[in-house]
């Protein structure tokens, strides 16, 4: 390695993502104490200083790419193995990252629940050529006076004609088809007519365009439901699945016969908490996700979800923006719907078949 060492470097030599490492630093208490301690180690040979590294990022003269987004870690998620624990923003930075580093960009990552989401604005805004944030993160007034001096991509949540951040690239996945097809599977192929659908308090596009899927696929099924998910969580963590399982299990009137989370972290929550309970599934109940995280193979049962190309969505962002800035891309806004797909395990009772959407 020649140069001044990044955050980049730390990551890779301790075999962890970026976020991670940056965790370590920000907030020491919320890693394992292991993979805290093969950080700092790998940081200590490489001769890291944190303090530097965002100067270092700042002076390359390839320049920087930023990426704006609030920090929702899940503790519960954090095992043994690195790679499972990578929930979805992380998939993103690795893939916006790669991106970045294959066009001569740094990536300079804005993650924080503190402060609120001007704060987010204030570490990246300023320093960077041009960012991707996560859909209704950032003041939409904060984004039209950022825009106009610098490209930005809006990840995930919907294009919609009368939303002043228009004019602005865009960039999602196709929830409302996802979820429409798993809950479809779930009617069809396994009979479910009682489930729940548990969603968040907070306003997230792509959790409501799931909801409408799921609408739309028990409406077509003939399946009556209330038009409002059946439990809204704070937070989509697995102690929030957990806590959602159990007030479904001791609903009167009986428990659902499908647990239909709007992520993967929720639902892996709910499994452990049906153990508890000494549930089985999916022959007591049925369990899905959203998402499709290296976690969702791994549990066991094996979860159901659908997977959304989140490293891609990430690469599109970093390719995007260099576009703009290269003046390879001009004229009209441009919004891509990436597709989803499919996978069927163990938790609804199927195989690991895969169905493309």
């Amino acid at each position: 390695m020649t140069g001044t060492p990044t955050v980049y470097d730390v990551a890779e030599r301790s075999g962890v993502s970026i976020a991670t490492v940056s965790r370590v630093y920000r907030n020491p208490d919320s890693v394992r104490s292991s993979t805290r301690e093969r950080v700092l180690a790998a940081a200590r040979e490489l001769g890291y200083v944190p303090s530097g590294n965002a100067r270092g990022l700042a002076s390359r003269s390839t320049g920087v790419l930023g990426l704006c987004f609030p920090d929702y870690a899940d503790p519960a998620a954090d095992t043994d193995d690195d790679d499972a624990a990578m929930l979805y923003s992380d998939q993103i930075i690795r893939g916006m990252e790669r991106a970045a580093r294959r066009h001569g960009y740094a990536l300079l990552i804005a993650a924080s629940l503190k402060g609120g989401p001007e704060n987010l604005v204030a570490k990246v805004a300023g320093r960077v050529d041009g960012f991707a944030v996560m859909a209704r993160t950032v003041p939409t007034e904060e984004l039209q006076v950022i825009s106009r001096r610098r490209p930005v991509v809006m990840l995930a949540g919907p294009r919609e004609g009368t939303d002043p951040l228009d004019h602005l690239d865009h960039i999602e996945v196709a929830n409302e088809d996802g979820q429409r097809e798993l809950t479809g599977h779930l009617l069809e192929d396994h009979g479910i007519r009682r489930p729940a659908y548990i969603g968040t308090v907070e306003e997230s596009p792509d959790v409501e365009a799931r909801f409408r899927g799921f609408l739309d696929a028990c409406r077509d099924a003939g399946v009556e439901v209330a038009g409002e998910p059946a439990v809204r969580v704070g937070m989509m963590t697995q102690a929030e699945g957990a806590r959602a399982a159990a007030l479904l299990c001791e609903r009167p009137g009986g428990r659902p016969d499908a647990l239909v989370f709007a992520n993967d972290q929720m639902a892996v929550g709910a499994l452990h908490e049906l153990e508890r309970r000494g549930l089985k599934v999916p022959e007591d109940i049925v369990v899905t996700g959203f998402d499709g995280i290296p976690l969702s193979r791994l549990v066991r049962p094996a979860l159901t979800t659908v997977r959304q190309p989140m490293v891609r969505m990430g690469e599109e962002a970093a390719d995007l923006l260099v576009q703009r800035l290269s003046d390879r891309c001009t004229g009209d806004p441009v919004s891509r719907v990436l597709p989803v797909s499919v996978a069927r395990r163990a938790s609804c009772g199927c195989g690991e078949g895969q169905v493309q959407l």
